[in-house]
């Protein structure tokens, strides 16, 4: 019989969101962190640029809002905008009494203040960052601190297999309860019980062949909420990061949105400029139509890849303002205080989510989502650079006030079934699982891209229908894996980005269509809204048991 653990948090997710919200609760009860893999590793680890809020005398709220509503094409909420921004002084004040060392400068006068860089999108200084390796030093001081505290239980290499609510265990409520979760190291899975869990399992860009993101970003929270009954939103805005390194051996390795704020210029590979032709803005243009003019050059002369050229600047300013790019860049062969620097797109943040309340809250009692996971109507039709680790901060606050107010309040379950793996056996048919990971990503990226049209979403639809009814006979029958267990969401996610790509019946920020190219006046622009039914969750194997 598996054992269970009881905590009052459940926090699924070891990222920037999850774990600063385990600090801000672990002084009122046991908090317990799931993590699949070293509690560092996650995308927050990997983040470049910085996190933005209005910092500048010059700034404003308003300046900040208008802008993220600009990129957002329309579709941004003004109340999820505004209460986003207008928090975010207060979280980075709070990072600095944690410790994080970002980036500061010396003011005329001698003092020293944060040093705010610019990029894509916003019309002032406000990014603050610490050098080009924000995520390093966030994820490296949240860590430090989640390590030392005595109420908050580290649980690495743990993967979520779904969780555990009353409808599923015949209970008069619906409340989420807990999370079965898969042990890694060991091959059981245990029961977690909570009397609150929260998802922070990141966005899904493993949906895609090519991306940014570490191999964690598989959809876990949003396929486990979907199967739990929770509606999602706006599943078909996956941003593609315009810039990502080319070469056989980086696999995944950002160039920040920065270098392009601190003047990098994109250029074809003839040396010719562009962007100018396809925005006013040329190289702070959105990321949405710097990926798209990069993507469409790149189809139109056949070139494996662009560059971005940062050269021009001194090599003193690029060391400086740039280490960690240059140094990776340096191992790979590559000066870019000489050279440009071969870019591709790459996916790299999912728009879309879980829906939630202001406080984080879904549709489901006691089960919470923020980060990337989450759907907080913050981002629109396009996330606007830096934005994303504010709202990691600003919601997992917003979420860790609501729970300390109700947590007290809500009962602990019991009497809640172990996981039964009595009727399953050993696969030995792997390959399986290996060969449908690859195929789903290839077909994603090819039909479900940057540039989408209807029969590439038809024929993507066709293709995950049979890989989802290979998965759940796989599930059924044997014991589970964590490379299954990721199989079986980023399909889940996979169906969701593709259902909504066919509903939406115009081109906005994100989401760029041949067979609808122009963009819908704004007065009838609306939010992709998918709500799972009985059939859906059965499909998706949530009433299996294992």
């Amino acid at each position: 019989m598996s054992i269970s653990n009881q905590h009052d948090v459940l926090v699924i997710g070891s990222g920037a969101a999850g774990l600063s919200l385990a600090l801000r609760l672990a002084n009122n009860g046991p908090v317990a962190i799931i993590s699949k893999g070293a509690i560092s590793e996650g995308c927050t680890y990997y983040a470049q640029g910085g996190i933005s809020a209005v910092l500048g005398d010059e700034d404003s709220y308003q300046a900040h809002i208008s802008d993220t509503i600009n990129a957002g094409a329309g579709l941004c909420n003004p109340d999820s905008v505004r209460f986003t921004i207008e928090h975010g002084p207060e979280n980075i004040q709070w990072l600095e009494q944690l410790g994080v060392p970002f980036t500061k400068e010396t003011t005329p006068d001698g003092s020293r203040i944060l040093h705010l860089t610019r990029e894509g999108g916003h019309s002032f200084r406000r990014v603050v960052h610490a050098a080009d390796a924000t995520g390093v030093a966030l994820s490296n001081t949240l860590v430090n601190h989640v390590r030392q505290h005595a109420s908050i239980d580290i649980f690495e290499d743990h993967i979520a297999v779904d969780l555990i609510t009353g409808s599923k265990q015949g209970l008069k409520h619906n409340r989420c309860v807990g999370a079965y979760i898969l042990n890694k190291r060991t091959g059981h899975v245990k029961r977690f019980l909570a009397r609150v869990v929260v998802l922070a399992t990141g966005g899904a860009s493993k949906v895609y062949l090519y991306t940014t993101n570490p191999d964690c970003s598989t959809g876990d929270g949003i396929a486990m909420a979907w199967r739990s009954g929770c509606k999602v939103g706006n599943m078909e805005f996956n941003q593609f990061h315009p810039t990502c390194l080319y070469h056989p051996e980086a696999k995944s390795f950002l160039i920040s949105e920065a270098v392009r704020g601190e003047g990098g210029r994109l250029l074809l590979p003839d040396g010719e400029r562009f962007m100018h032709r396809f925005d006013d803005r040329a190289e702070l243009a959105p990321r949405d139509i710097v990926a798209r003019a990069i993507d469409h050059e790149m189809k139109r002369l056949g070139a494996e890849c662009l560059y971005l050229d940062i050269s021009h600047r001194s090599s003193a300013f690029i060391k400086s303002h740039f280490p960690t790019i240059h140094k990776r860049c340096l191992e790979l062969g590559l000066d870019i205080t000489r050279q440009p620097i071969p870019v591709v797109p790459a996916a790299h943040y999912t728009c879309g989510g879980v829906m939630t309340d202001m406080n984080g809250r879904t549709d489901i009692e006691c089960l919470y989502a923020i980060g990337e996971t989450a759907f907080t109507r913050l981002h629109g039709a396009n996330r606007m650079a830096s934005n994303s680790l504010l709202e990691c901060l600003v919601f997992a606050e917003a979420a860790s006030k609501d729970i300390l107010e109700n947590v007290r309040q809500i009962r602990q379950e019991k009497a809640i079934a172990p996981w039964d793996e009595s009727r399953v056996t050993d696969s030995d048919e792997e390959v399986v699982v290996t060969h449908n990971w690859d195929e789903l990503r290839r077909f994603m990226w090819d039909y479900v891209g940057i540039v989408r049209t209807n029969k590439r979403l038809e024929r993507a639809m066709r293709r995950i229908q049979l890989l989802q009814h290979e998965i759940d006979e796989y599930y059924s029958n044997f014991r589970i894996s964590s490379d299954l267990i990721e199989l079986r969401n980023l399909a889940q996610v996979s169906e969701l980005i593709i259902r909504s790509a066919m509903q939406r019946k115009e081109s906005r920020g994100l989401h760029f269509s041949l067979d609808y190219p122009d963009t819908l006046d704004d007065a009838l622009a609306s939010d992709t809204v998918l709500t799972p039914d009985a059939s859906s969750r059965q499909a998706t194997g949530i009433e299996v048991v294992n």
